[in-house]
């Protein structure tokens, strides 16, 4: 019997080419289970796949300058990206949690899902090569390319340039509660601006906490 299951139908159906079962079964079990394996060292690899799949797509189908292309990079890149893209191709329905981390909401943690679908591309980047893996990508990553993902101004560049045309202090951003289990950690993060107001939200991770700060801030006082 197969080692992955349903999951590697699931897998080939995406462009993915499994050969080493092992390598997958690993690249979707989360640190909690009882199995000895964990996704981490996969994530690694396959973050730095993606990075620089997304950064060779964007040079060669966008013209913008350098600031630009950055921008959009950290944008398709991104904690919030990478978990979107996850659940759309059913990444949830196959992931391999322990009991505490499935009761903990780990099957819908944006930090899960983002980790495992980077180590899915580092399991085909080892089976496939860069190339393969990058076709996958591009596969994977249409939506989002297509719909223009990171070319609005990021809300805290957008909130740095408002107080400064204002004539205000810079923004002042400050975590001010941490709760839950390492897995599926919330972070409540305060951005004040000196002499306007302050605001608070919750995410996830410090950096997105910090985004929705900003973008809360620049709705209620920009």
């Amino acid at each position: 019997m197969s080692e992955l299951g349903e999951a590697r139908g699931w897998l080939e159906g995406l462009g993915f080419a499994v050969s080493d079962e092992a390598l997958w079964v690993e690249a979707l079990t989360h640190g909690s289970t009882a199995s000895g394996l964990d996704y981490q060292r996969l994530e690694f690899l396959g973050d730095r796949v993606l990075g620089l799949s997304i950064a060779e797509w964007l040079y060669r189908r966008d013209d913008g300058a350098e600031g630009e292309l950055a921008q959009r990079l950290n944008a398709l890149v991104s904690r919030t990206t990478c978990a979107n893209v996850a659940r759309a191709i059913g990444v949830p329905g196959h992931l391999r949690l322990g009991k505490q981390a499935r009761d903990d909401g780990g099957q819908d943690s944006d930090n899960i899902l983002c980790d495992v679908m980077e180590a899915l591309l580092g399991a085909s980047f080892l089976e496939s090569g860069f190339e393969a893996t990058r076709e996958v990508v591009h596969a994977l990553w249409a939506d989002p390319m297509e719909g223009g993902t990171g070319r609005r101004k990021h809300p805290k560049s957008a909130l740095q340039e408002w107080a400064a045309g204002n004539r205000r202090k810079h923004p002042e951003y400050e975590v001010t509660d941490r709760s839950g289990p390492d897995h599926a950690a919330l972070f409540t993060v305060r951005v004040s601006v000196p002499g306007v107001g302050e605001v608070e939200a919750t995410a996830t991770s410090k950096q997105d906490a910090e985004t929705a700060a900003a973008k809360k801030f620049m709705e209620t006082y920009g």
